[in-house]
């Protein structure tokens, strides 16, 4: 019995511990506003390909949460998170926009390695929320080379779209709206 004491005794508190948070109320995504027909088929013997790469994010981004930035201040939209990494849905976005767009056959790092013909990367500055100026925020600086072993090209996007309120059920129309123009306009930048 004396074996059994400190389990016996512990078994009160089970119920006060949790392994994980209280999961969000919503979860988010990204949906491309302009996507490839379903069969429609691509060659890269045919059309130019670019190879795209998930952007790199400052730490404010780099969680499931969506950030609301007041001068120095972050802070969180509570009960909102994405159902995946931002700049991962970013890149994937930018894949369909880019594909849809300009003709190109979009790859992934791992299919570029016998052609990966122009190859864009960049940094993903910000994806929340601006909380002084009530609007969601999506700035992107990108580099792309469009030739193996030339030059960097570089330049900044941003889109902007008003939000009120903010909250869970506000932000993922905001960003994605804001997310798919900068996609248009770092198409566009590419072209074909």
């Amino acid at each position: 019995m004396k074996r059994y004491l400190p389990l016996l005794l512990a078994l009160p508190l089970a119920g006060c511990f949790g392994f994980g948070g209280k999961p969000p109320k919503t979860l988010l995504t990204l949906n491309p506003t302009a996507t490839l027909p379903v069969g429609s088929a691509q060659n890269s013997a045919a059309a130019k390909t670019i190879t795209i790469l998930v952007p790199v994010v400052p730490q404010a981004l780099a969680v499931a949460r969506i950030p609301v930035t007041t001068g120095d201040q972050v802070a969180y939209v509570v009960g909102a998170a994405w159902v995946e990494a931002p700049q991962r849905l970013f890149a994937r976005l930018m894949s369909d926009t880019i594909a849809a767009k300009t003709g190109r056959v979009v790859l992934s790092s791992a299919q570029s390695f016998s052609n990966p013909g122009a190859r864009l990367s960049g940094e993903l500055r910000n994806f929340g929320v601006d909380g002084s100026t009530g609007e969601a925020v999506v700035t992107f600086d990108g580099a792309l080379i469009r030739e193996a072993g030339k030059d960097v090209e570089k330049k900044r996007f941003e889109a902007r779209v008003p939000i009120s309120p903010i909250d869970n059920t506000t932000v993922g129309p905001a960003l994605n709206k804001a997310a798919n123009q900068v996609a248009g306009d770092v198409a566009a930048w590419v072209g074909s």
